[in-house]
């Protein structure tokens, strides 16, 4: 625990004075209110992680009982400790019983009982955080309810999974990058016989072709430098599941060739073997490029085409489906203040406007970006189009088009958020090449290198690549 926000709120400041005195070796960042009125004022303006509140305020005997429905209502994970004379514990038992987790009496403990109350109070609240984390996870990873849409064109994916899943058939999935291509290969996996068997996804286009085939076959002991034992394959590793190939556009010619050769036979060869292995799995692609087309360019396999595309699944880009922004938008928001540990925010008007006109280049994925950018940028209960950070039409932001919000804003922060952004969105256009990254960014191959590594973005894989 370091820099959690506490807020401090009683009427009488030699108590507001001593209490920052205690707390002052602690490496909280304090902020205090007088009154109920302006402690639900400073919360709207940014949620604190605990709230130490007097009982009794300014003649109003349910100063901390307003402060502390205020609490439970907009921000249900801040821990809410009361402050109270001897002569109430009766009602800070019931201010307990209303959610407090805990209460001080006056004249206060010890300064070490203090602090250690509020430590506590902030170690629960961390283990919440954690453990609805883990709950998110794993609803995540169990659960097709983020298949979120009840427009016609979406409608019509659901529904062609739900008539095809439970076949052996191939399946090839069509559609512009960050639409959910993944998702609906897991629900087709999901909603078939071999559920409970493996699933098991690989994207084609972010591995080199020499370690795709060991990553897709498997491999030999000795079979090349560094092969010290057997490994198995992703179709070993399905083996009466599912096998995903996301970005198979990206698949070399002669990887091609083994593919096709695995779904005729039913074999796996693994590289430097002798011996085929024999798999059952269902093979399900994805890309964003147009297949039949590259058969024309001779850049992708005929036969191979045909054998993918026996079910084709064509997933609709969001700006084809614009009845669906907003619903996933509360989705997005709900899991994301249940990931975050804070309650779900509110759109104003305008947000929800800018939000339904955007043409949503980088589909769902971009508006997923958007909303957890936005939960951690809007200091009071609700977005706004400022915490929103999308550029205007055409892809190019402009300070004139951002609205600062009364409350402000801190730029830094902001400006970060926007640069990773687009570093992000960048390199996915890019398919990963931060040659091509710097290209669409206007940037040199050494100032990328340097802005991926400024931010965390560049990954293990991409280490060692030469951009001078």
């Amino acid at each position: 625990m370091s820099g959690e926000t506490v807020l401090i709120v009683d009427d009488e400041a030699s108590v507001r004075e001593l209490l920052e005195i205690v707390l002052s070796t602690e490496p909280y960042r304090l902020i205090f209110a007088d009154s109920a009125d302006k402690a639900i004022e400073r919360m709207r303006e940014q949620a604190p992680d605990l709230v130490l509140t007097d009982l009794y305020m300014q003649n109003d005997r349910r100063a901390g009982f307003r402060v502390l429905s205020w609490v439970r209502e907009n921000c249900p994970w801040t821990p809410v400790l009361m402050i109270t004379a001897h002569g109430t514990v009766d009602t800070a038992i019931e201010a307990m019983r209303e959610g407090a987790v805990d209460f001080i009496l006056k004249p206060f403990p010890g300064n070490d009982e203090i602090r250690i109350r509020i430590r506590r109070a902030l170690q629960e609240l961390s283990l919440q955080r954690e453990v609805a984390a883990l709950r998110w996870a794993l609803r995540q990873r169990l659960s097709l309810d983020d298949m979120v849409g009840s427009s016609p064109k979406f409608l019509e994916v659901q529904d062609l999974i739900r008539r095809v899943a439970a076949l052996p058939s191939t399946v090839a999935i069509y559609g512009e990058s960050g639409v959910g291509k993944e998702l609906v290969a897991r629900a087709l996996h999901e909603h078939s016989p071999r559920a409970k068997k493996p699933f098991v996804a690989i994207n084609c286009g972010g591995i080199p072709e020499t370690l795709l085939e060991s990553e897709l076959f498997g491999y030999r002991k000795g079979a090349f430098t560094g092969a010290v034992e057997d490994k198995d394959g992703l179709f070993v590793v399905a083996n009466g599941g599912t096998v995903f190939l996301d970005e198979i556009g990206e698949m070399p010619m002669l990887l091609q060739v083994k593919l096709l050769r695995v779904l005729d036979s039913g074999m796996v060869m693994p590289v430097g073997g002798t011996a085929p292995i024999k798999v059952d799995v269902r093979l399900i692609s994805a890309t964003n490029r147009d297949l039949a087309a590259m058969v024309e360019q001779g850049l992708f396999r005929k036969d191979l085409y045909y054998r993918l595309n026996v079910i084709p699944i064509h997933v609709p880009p969001l700006r084809e489906r614009r009845a669906d922004i907003l619903p996933l938008v509360e989705h997005f928001m709900r899991r994301g203040a249940a990931r975050l540990g804070c309650a779900p925010k509110r759109l104003t008007p305008a947000a929800e406007k800018m939000l339904r006109e955007y043409d949503w280049p980088g589909n769902v994925r971009e508006l997923a970006n958007v909303v957890e950018r936005a939960l951690a940028l809007a200091r009071g209960p609700e977005v706004d189009v400022g915490d929103l950070m999308l550029p205007t039409a055409g892809g190019k932001a402009a300070a004139t088009e951002f609205h600062l919000p009364p409350e402000g804003i801190d730029l830094e922060q902001a400006v970060a958020e926007m640069e990773k952004s687009y570093l992000r969105q960048a390199l996915e256009k890019g398919k990963n090449s931060q040659q091509r990254a710097a290209e669409l960014l206007g940037l040199t191959p050494r100032t990328l290198r340097y802005r991926l590594q400024k931010y965390g973005l560049l990954g293990g894989d991409d280490a060692g690549e030469d951009t001078d």
